[in-house]
């Protein structure tokens, strides 16, 4: 089938051409990200692929679906840029990568906690100019320490585990409780509670109109522990950027990791470093010496890139013969 994928990288060139062997499909690649400017460019093409930062909303599906656009195949697994119900009414089918690599994720998210407690990008930086001082580098144990989990589904749990694995003591939210994480001696909380007892909180939820500015101005200064460690791999807008500002400049959040920003989609996956960053939000947060930001790498291992290629290509394949892989059918 004809494929037009959008937000096309070099490495998605590599993994879509090699698992493409097998099937045949004719993939055009866009460099471009799918919005209501560039939809036109479908036209012709049964298939769309698209990716987290892609707009699918009304507005762009209404185009597609003007275009014989039949079906929206996510090579993600989240689905908050999609407009589902505007889809099914157009007659747009779309699918997803559920699970990928859940581990990719989750590790990552260890990644950004043990960097920015043993600050070893600051000591990298020191030791290449000569500078073996120890001023300013001391961290803490992780052993013993209480880590929130905010959703425990794959990646949520897996974290869990990791967790678990160093000694923590680990509590969750989620409105539906893992009972496997509960076997393993994990917690679950209230919000409330999660928060005022972790010394990291770690958000592994979808982005829903229920968690959207899930850490909020009041979660942060009536809830949240003073000083804990506040870590998103998920989706950007579970954080209130400005009210996260204000707790790191009072001091109420100890530290910030995020792979993820509510307004990435102009930024993340882009090489800006020649240009100005016109977001004074994102820029301020890069201004604070207790903040980590990466740009949306949490997925990014050979894993995960052979299986979002391979499954999105399946995906396609089983709607060209009529039929769809049920757990990765939205509509």
């Amino acid at each position: 089938m004809k494929i037009a994928l959008f937000s096309t990288k070099r490495y998605d060139r590599r993994f879509f051409d090699l698992f493409n062997q097998d099937q045949s499909h004719e993939i055009t690649y866009f460099e471009n990200r799918l919005d209501a400017s560039t939809a036109g460019l479908t036209s012709g093409f049964p298939v769309v692929c698209a990716f987290v930062n892609d707009r699918v909303d009304r507005e762009v599906l209404q185009i597609l679906a003007g275009n014989g656009v039949k079906l929206v195949a996510m090579r993600c697994a989240g689905y908050n840029n999609v407009d589902l119900p505007a889809a099914k009414e157009l007659g747009i089918d779309v699918v997803r990568v559920p699970a990928y690599s859940p581990y990719a994720v989750a590790e990552h998210t260890v990644a950004l906690i043990l960097t920015l407690n043993r600050k070893t990008h600051k000591a990298y930086n020191r030791v290449r100019e000569g500078n073996f001082a120890l001023d300013r580098l001391e961290g803490f144990d992780l052993f013993g320490k209480t880590v929130g989990v905010v959703g425990t589904g794959q990646i949520g749990a897996i974290f869990a585990k990791i967790m678990i694995g160093f000694g923590c003591n680990v509590v969750a939210f989620d409105p539906f409780p893992n009972k496997e994480l509960e076997k393993a001696g994990v917690t679950f909380l209230p919000k409330q509670e999660l928060l005022s007892q972790s010394d990291i909180v770690s958000l592994h939820c979808p982005l829903t109109p229920e968690t959207y500015h899930f850490i909020d101005d009041i979660a942060i200064k009536r809830f949240l522990k003073p000083g804990a460690m506040l870590i998103n791999t998920s989706r950007g807008a579970l954080l209130d950027s400005k009210a996260v500002i204000d707790g790191l400049k009072k001091k109420r959040i100890g530290y910030l990791g995020i792979d993820v920003y509510e307004q990435e989609a102009d930024f993340f996956f882009e090489d800006l470093s020649e240009e100005i960053i016109d977001d004074d939000l994102l820029a301020r947060l890069l201004s604070f010496p207790n903040v980590l930001v990466t740009s949306h790498q949490g997925f990014f291992t050979e894993e995960a890139l052979t299986e979002i290629a391979r499954t999105s290509l399946d995906n396609v394949t089983h709607f060209g013969k009529g039929a769809f892989i049920a757990k990765n059918k939205l509509t």
